[in-house]
């Protein structure tokens, strides 16, 4: 591998983490906008594993902006990325498979305190692929492996 290649590769690396945080911010700060634009005009998520729905960008930034209306403060941390590229149209580095693990401590609205009432966690599935405007979202699916209510549940969420 040269140099040039390797460079590269660091620079598609950086680009792809940079759009995986700009996913998160973007449903963080309810901006369902910059989600809508963060994917490939065919693109999808699903979300069906944390209770959610499946289906194009637009269909589903809907289904968030109501749904997420119910908390506060949403803070993804999204941490364990591991990228691979992959091969589109014979060209090396075209798509790129993300698969990372979350934590995502959220405050319900109305609740007058600072500390998150209900916590999820699980592992994210992205597909990118290279456009002519940069790396963009091609799929998005959740995959929520535990989650705890709010304490009225009488579970507490912090120790």
């Amino acid at each position: 591998m040269t140099q040039r290649v390797e460079l590269a590769t660091v620079m598609d690396r950086l680009a792809v983490d940079g759009l995986v945080t700009d996913y998160a911010v973007a449903v963080d700060d309810g901006d369902w906008e910059a989600y809508r634009k963060l994917f490939t005009p065919d693109g999808r998520a699903d979300y069906r594993s944390a209770g959610g729905i499946e289906g194009d960008a637009a269909r589903v930034s809907t289904w968030l902006a109501e749904s997420m209306r119910a908390f506060a403060m949403r803070q993804h941390l999204i941490v364990n990325r591991r990228v691979r590229f992959g091969v589109l149209e014979r060209d090396t580095g075209d798509t790129a498979q993300v698969q990372a693990d979350y934590v995502n401590p959220m405050r319900l609205a109305g609740d007058g305190s600072a500390a998150p009432d209900f916590v999820c966690g699980g592992r994210y599935a992205f597909g990118l692929r290279r456009t002519d405007d940069g790396w963009r979202l091609h799929e998005v699916v959740v995959r929520e492996k535990w989650r705890r209510m709010p304490q009225e549940s009488g579970v507490p969420v912090i120790d």
